[in-house]
């Protein structure tokens, strides 16, 4: 009879380590594939490294538009941002100059 006690405890004992195994298998999986695993937080890292360089370039870009916008106002007008605006929007040229195209 303890022969078969003993089959009886080692066969409880591996279906008991089988199952943990099982169950940190899933774990270590789902922490590195899963939706808030390793994995997709470097794709998201790298994303935001994207975005914050589009912002940059966006910024400066407002920036740039923020400046013409102020040399072209009542307050303070740029004569010479005037004068390219015109010829390049308008296509107007004095009478002594060369156009080449």
């Amino acid at each position: 009879m303890k022969v078969m006690r003993n089959s009886r405890i080692g066969l409880g004992a591996a279906i008991f380590f089988a199952a943990i195994l099982s169950l940190s298998a899933y774990f270590v999986f789902a922490a590195i594939q899963g939706d808030f695993g390793h994995f997709q937080r470097v794709q998201i890292e790298a994303e935001e490294q994207l975005l914050t360089q589009q912002l940059a370039e966006l910024r400066q870009q407002r920036e740039e538009i923020a400046n013409k916008t102020h040399r072209m106002s009542d307050d303070y007008l740029d004569l010479d941002l005037l004068d390219e605006q015109a010829r390049k929007l308008l296509g107007m040229a004095r009478p002594d100059e060369v156009i080449i195209r």
